[in-house]
């Protein structure tokens, strides 16, 4: 199982066992997928605090809890493989609220194909040559595009 091995991990690295957990999930995530989440954590062998979403999390992690005097509406930006999550949180007195969230189908693997293409694309018109048909040559470019 995944978290639990998770959960040894983090305590051999820490040096102490870890007993309360506040789990983060994506803000568009239903009652059904967070309590799934909290399952999961619970037979780790954690016991879950609360499930929180990770826009939240983020905002906890920059210190925004603490550090806006007044209310504040913050935009945070979670760019991932396939996807870009734009959530709009509010932030009064240190209470969250999520007011909006929207997925985007845009992610870091899009701009690894991208720039695919372009060399693919560069290398054909410079050198007359189509790497789609070299295999090797295509997963080598592949690799270099993703560093």
């Amino acid at each position: 199982m995944f978290l639990a091995g998770l959960k040894k991990s983090v305590e051999k690295n820490i040096g102490h066992e870890v007993k309360d957990v506040v789990m983060a999930v994506p803000a568009y995530f239903n009652v059904n997928q967070r309590q799934a989440t909290k399952d999961a954590g619970t037979l780790a062998g954690w016991n879950v605090l609360r499930i929180i979403n990770e826009s939240s999390a983020a905002v906890v992690a920059y210190g925004f809890d603490k550090n806006c005097p007044y209310e504040c509406n913050l935009k945070v930006f979670h760019l991932g493989g396939r996807n870009l999550d734009v959530t709009l949180v509010m932030v009064d007195d240190g209470i969250f609220e999520v007011k909006s969230t929207g997925k985007l189908p845009l992610g870091g693997e899009d701009f690894d194909d991208l720039l695919l293409d372009y060399f693919v694309k560069k290398v054909h018109k410079k050198y007359h040559c189509d790497l789609l048909k070299d295999v090797n040559a295509m997963r080598r470019l592949k690799v270099a595009c993703e560093r």
